[in-house]
């Protein structure tokens, strides 16, 4: 691979990786490349995006991590932006804060395996209406962030303790056959 393909893959890879980031060890075995490659490549990618004229973005480096950023040059719009939506939350969002209520802490990666679906957005418009926080990082490769829900869940849906939550119900293995589902679609015998 050349050396242009490395720095867009690169770039990607720190889109795909979202909150959590990437850390030069993600980047150097994914790539396969030492780690005086890698460090070349994220210093020449961070500086490419520091020279850009017009960008919404940038690749920021904190504790090792490296993460794409919104600028906070812009902060004031995407605050506005945010205060529009926040006034509902759609069912996607609904699904993502439940499940982050009844199971946190939890990780991103564990919401998208029970939910089936990818949650990031989700999962990044939560934290911007304070409804969920980060509690930790899970102790397994990469620690990923834990997700706990926030003080303005609890007021939000006027709740003293997550104990008041409604009891999940348990899936039963065995049908009703007065269930409409199962009446409607049993394959027939003919």
């Amino acid at each position: 691979m050349d050396h242009m393909n490395y720095l867009s893959v690169i770039e990607g890879m720190i889109f795909l990786s979202g909150d959590e980031g990437m850390s030069i060890k993600d980047i150097m075995n994914t790539l396969d490349i030492s780690k005086k490659e890698a460090v070349e490549l994220l210093d020449e990618l961070m500086n490419y995006y520091s020279q850009k004229e017009i960008k919404g973005f940038d690749i920021t480096c904190f504790g090792g991590i490296y993460r794409m950023t919104t600028l906070a040059s812009h902060d004031q719009y995407y605050a506005k932006m945010m205060a529009k939506s926040s006034s509902r939350i759609s069912k996607s969002a609904l699904e993502t804060l439940a499940i982050i209520a009844y199971y946190q802490p939890i990780s991103r990666i564990s919401v998208e395996e029970i939910r089936g679906v990818g949650c990031e957005a989700m999962i990044r418009k939560l934290l911007a209406k304070a409804l969920i926080k980060e509690v930790g990082r899970e102790e397994t490769p990469g620690r990923p962030i834990l997700y706990g829900v926030t003080d303005e869940f609890m007021n939000a849906f006027q709740l003293t303790s997550l104990e008041e939550l409604p009891k999940l119900k348990e899936i039963k293995n065995d049908f009703d056959e007065d269930d409409l589902f199962n009446t409607k679609y049993k394959e027939s015998s003919e």
